[in-house]
């Protein structure tokens, strides 16, 4: 078979008789369960949704708030509305800003320039060191950030190790002697996830291998991410382009399915289960509609076409669970299909928010670019990497003139941590923020917490933010008022709040609270009540950082 036909085969309930449905799936969370920030689950659970939405659904929590919300649980982001409950201030999106020096991993070994495809059809070779979801996280047990990789096109799955992120090194390992491969033979998209909850030594790791012969995945289990020994399931139908993450706010694994609606349009369906390995089998159409692109999904001007959910990749971060929604633009023969990388929120971790469709990672559109052609996200979605978000991205460099992919490689991306959008002041008509203009106010709903130090994540160079509470009444609490909060200047991504009669909130634990913030000139991005003056927020941190000793952030930057 050709390299296009083996990367294409097959959507979900392409292959012949399933395999029995296991009961692990069904009985993963029960219906009607209230989760940690108040939301509580549908019944049936998941959703049973008869068609794909054509048009953009917003999520039940956003019509029907809980009527007051939990925020033990890690930073709360002002991604959407859920937290506010009134404001005069302006959400702003943020987009991930390219490393300067990318790509940082390239095909430079023998085995990842070659292209068997190529080799077998007579055609130019196409070298590839990228993460096609596979996976990258920081080994808090070994220090050291891990890349699971595509190592030659459609080839093996190789493995690198880095000590910042950005300059990684190809280790000699045993699996296949003198090389970095830790699993080898053809293969399509994967997926690595360094399971840090699991009681079992031998499943520290996790991965999923598409068979496109079969069209489903190989599972595999590792203690130390490079030996993984047998096939420990198959799984059920599924497309390609299928991948998989684990929801720790639920304690269960989700597998983001390829699907497709009227057998063309690229669309995801969506298992949960609460065991990776028996939760796996299920049957042809079983798993449920989840989502796809809609009406508000852009189309490039140069394709016409109307986009498609090409992959969904998962990851917790901090009080909610991010998408890395890689949407398909289009193809034409004279340039490899132009994916690019948007992004989107959950909080119930089925229902989406994506209120920006611009590219939040986006390809080049300069010809000769590593990235000109095609860019895709990776497993474990992004790490914290001290003040920053890291996204580590395949790029195609492309072949002008065809629809080769060229050379693929993996660059990095950054982001201001929590800062997917910011509230702030609204531009005036002529592009300038006005230094003048009255304080800015938000105020959320009604919250409860039991830590005892407020944190915020603010940019008020030039300006100055301040907070008051007040009780569920709307009254404001002393001394907790505006006027005796210790204004907030400078640009930091974790400060606590003090006011001249105190800064320890554990009066007030357990109650429902509104915090109302004053802002002149500038951003607010997050915020969250720590049990500890260092600022821990105990959310997650995706696929973790050099800071952290666990899935969870107990460290904190805060200042005291």
């Amino acid at each position: 078979m050709d390299r296009r036909t083996f990367l294409k085969l097959t959507s979900v309930g392409a292959a012949g008789a399933a395999m029995p449905f296991g009961s692990s799936v069904e009985a993963a969370t029960p219906s009607g369960t209230t989760l940690y920030n108040g939301i509580r689950l549908a019944d049936p659970w998941p959703p049973r949704h008869r068609t794909f939405a054509s048009t953009p659904v917003t999520p039940p929590y956003l019509v029907d708030p809980p009527a007051v919300i939990p925020i033990d649980l890690g930073r709360q982001l002002f991604v959407d509305d859920f937290l506010i409950e009134e404001t005069t201030l302006t959400r702003t999106f943020h987009r991930a800003e390219y490393f300067h020096g990318n790509p940082i991993l390239r095909p430079t070994t023998a085995w990842e320039k070659f292209d068997e495809g190529a080799v077998r059809t007579k055609t130019r070779s196409n070298p590839a060191a990228m993460v096609f979801s596979d996976g990258v996280f920081f080994d808090p047990k070994d220090r050291v950030f891990k890349m699971w990789y595509m190592g030659g096109y459609g080839q093996h799955t190789c493995y690198a190790t880095s000590h910042d992120g950005i300059d990684w090194n190809k280790p000699v390992l045993d699996v296949e002697a003198g090389t970095n491969i830790v699993w080898s033979g053809l293969r399509d998209s994967s997926t690595v996830w360094l399971d840090q909850e699991t009681s079992d030594p031998r499943q520290r790791y996790k991965m999923s291998i598409y068979n496109g012969s079969e069209a489903r995945a190989l599972l595999y289990v590792s203690a130390d991410g490079i030996h993984w020994g047998d096939i420990v399931a198959k799984t059920g139908p599924m497309g390609d382009r299928t991948t998989f993450f684990y929801n720790p706010f639920r304690k269960l694994w989700v597998f983001s399915l390829r699907d497709l609606i009227d057998d063309k349009i690229r669309a995801r369906r969506y298992v949960e289960t609460a065991d990776f390995v028996a939760g796996c089998h299920w049957a042809k159409d079983e798993p449920v509609r989840w989502v796809a692109a809609d009406a508000k999904d852009p189309k490039r001007a140069d394709y016409g076409y109307d986009p498609e959910l090409y992959n969904l990749d998962c990851t917790p971060y901090e009080s909610l669970v991010l998408g890395l929604f890689t949407m398909f633009r289009g193809e034409r023969d004279d340039r490899e299909k132009p994916n690019d990388i948007c992004v989107g929120y959950s909080r119930d971790g089925f229902h989406w928010t994506r209120p920006d469709r611009q590219a939040f990672i986006p390809v080049s559109e300069r010809v000769g670019d590593w990235n000109w052609a095609n860019v895709q996200s990776a497993g474990g979605g992004c790490l914290v990497v001290g003040d920053q978000l890291h996204f580590y991205v395949s790029g195609r460099s492309g072949v002008p003139g065809t629809n080769a992919p060229g050379v693929c490689a993996t660059g990095l991306a950054t982001l201001r941590r929590d800062g997917f959008a910011s509230m702030g002041h609204a531009v005036d008509a002529d592009g300038v923020r006005r230094l003048d203009k009255p304080a800015g106010l938000l105020t959320t709903r009604p919250v409860r917490f039991s830590g005892r130090r407020l944190f915020v994540n603010a940019d008020a160079e030039g300006g100055e933010l301040r907070v008051e509470i007040l009780d569920r009444e709307g009254r404001v609490v002393a001394p907790f008022t505006a006027a005796a909060c210790a204004p907030i200047r400078g640009n930091r991504t974790a400060v606590g709040v003090d006011w001249s009669g105190g800064r320890d909130l554990s009066a007030l634990a357990g109650t429902a609270v509104r915090f109302r913030f004053h802002l002149t000139k500038g951003r607010l991005y997050a915020f969250w009540v720590s049990a500890t003056d260092s600022g821990a927020s105990g959310g997650y941190v995706a696929a973790g950082g050099p800071a952290f000793s666990g899935p969870t952030d107990t460290v904190g930057i805060g200042r005291p």
